[in-house]
């Protein structure tokens, strides 16, 4: 009897703490956010094997380009789901016009994707730097900064305006007021 209420016991308090991380981790998230009052969410595509773009790269062409392999998408998913698990409500998601920002975009489900040219890669001197981060800046100026923008894009891009580089999935929040970057760490 003693074992039986011992396990009944561990069993509780089991999942009472996988509750409680389950919610410190919501909570961090929620946490990082208010750190910074950010208004923007920064999120690298997921993983797209390969370095760069081919040769023969064509921005309206998906077969041209470097794109999300399953693992890619199974993480797309996944970090959707956390979002949404963590009470992530965005306002607008914006996208790239590369076809593997647009997929994570999609696969994180947080809302309908529009495409931005502020948001494309000028690694490799797809896009023009300069031009990129001009309408990426106007487009940050005219947010409110009560509300919650979702920009997945590339890591040159990310890091042009936070200062951090970041991998594959990686999430930055950012406040477009003060220019305060934070990451956020999604487990």
């Amino acid at each position: 009897m003693l074992a039986r209420n011992l396990l009944l016991v561990f069993i509780m308090l089991s999942g009472s703490v996988q509750n409680a991380f389950a919610t410190t981790n919501r909570d961090s998230i929620m946490d990082k956010l208010r750190e910074i009052d950010a208004n923007v969410l920064f999120i690298r595509h997921a993983i797209a094997p390969g370095f760069g773009d081919p040769d023969n790269f064509v921005i309206n062409q998906c077969n041209t380009q470097r794109n999300l392999d399953a693992v890619g998408r199974s993480q797309a998913i996944s970090l959707g789901q956390k979002l949404k698990q963590s009470n992530i409500v965005v306002d607008k998601v914006y996208s790239s016009y590369w076809c593997r920002c647009i997929e994570t975009a999609e696969l994180l489900q947080l809302g309908v994707v529009e495409k931005f040219a502020g948001l494309n890669s000028f690694f490799e001197e797809h896009a023009d730097r300069n031009q990129t981060l001009k309408l990426l800046q106007e487009k940050l100026e005219e947010l409110n900064q009560n509300s919650l923008t979702l920009m997945v894009t590339h890591q040159v891009v990310i890091e042009a305006v936070t200062g951090m580089g970041v991998s594959s999935g990686a999430v930055v929040a950012y406040n477009t007021r003060t220019r305060k970057a934070v990451r956020v760490a999604i487990e």
